[in-house]
């Protein structure tokens, strides 16, 4: 389910008022570079997205902090964006607080040489700060999630599935679906913004259930419905 959860995250992080309008700029200009490059461009954003939750959970062990912390910590970030996906002040306030993030990310994006492979890949890594207003409380959802993990090793796993979901984006709209997306604009901004106050109320439960521990409330009572031989089977496995 988290990894589920995860996914949905990405494919709702470029599917957003701010980003769907831009993003068959940066689509044409990868595959001017090269057929090849909307997959430079999704991997270099994915590397990005993945390493930051990677590290934010790491750094989360290395001070010494508990796994118990780090789990609170997390669902109070969770909860946190989600209230600025729902909040439009909150969400206003998060876009003045990451501008100075996005302005030097896009001025180093300046100096970049898109028209080649190395380009594109380097553009994705900083295109995910250029966007960071619009895609940062997606994202922190997604690293607030894996900071719950209990090792490293799910931590990745959660940021990967999250990054295949914006790779799924980039992918799908590079190659084929870039002139239906502009048929059908109006459409995708509509769902976009319904999507995001959607988003917003289920980080904000799942921050809250996990803060209080209801997911471990919920796994005992299924637990407990089980038949023994299914037990018996999802342990032996």
């Amino acid at each position: 389910m988290e990894l589920l959860f995860a996914y949905t995250a990405g494919l709702l992080t470029l599917i957003n008022p701010c980003v769907l309008p831009v993003l068959p700029i940066v689509l044409a200009t990868a595959l001017q570079a090269s057929r090849h490059g909307p997959l430079a461009l999704a991997a270099g954003m994915s590397l990005s997205f993945v390493l930051l939750g990677v590290a934010v959970t790491t750094f989360g062990y290395a001070v010494g902090l508990r796994e118990e912390d780090i789990a609170r910590g997390g669902a109070v970030l969770m909860i946190g964006f989600g209230l600025i996906l729902l909040v439009p002040r909150f969400s206003a306030a998060f876009s003045t607080a990451t501008a100075g993030v996005a302005a030097s990310a896009d001025a180093g994006m300046d100096q970049i040489d898109r028209n080649t492979l190395r380009g594109q890949f380097l553009g994705g890594i900083l295109l995910g700060a250029v966007w960071s207003p619009c895609v940062g409380p997606t994202l922190g959802g997604a690293i607030s999630l894996a900071s719950q993990g209990k090792s490293l090793g799910w931590a990745a796993a959660i940021m990967i599935f999250f990054a295949l979901g914006v790779s799924t984006i980039i992918l799908a709209l590079g190659h084929g679906a870039r002139s239906a997306l502009m048929k059908h604009q109006a459409l995708m901004r509509r769902i976009a913004a319904s999507a995001r106050p959607v988003m917003g109320i289920v980080f904000v439960a799942v921050g809250l259930m996990l803060f209080f521990n209801i997911h471990h409330m919920i796994e005992a009572w299924l637990i407990s419905l089980m038949p023994g031989w299914l037990l018996d089977l999802s342990v032996s496995v």
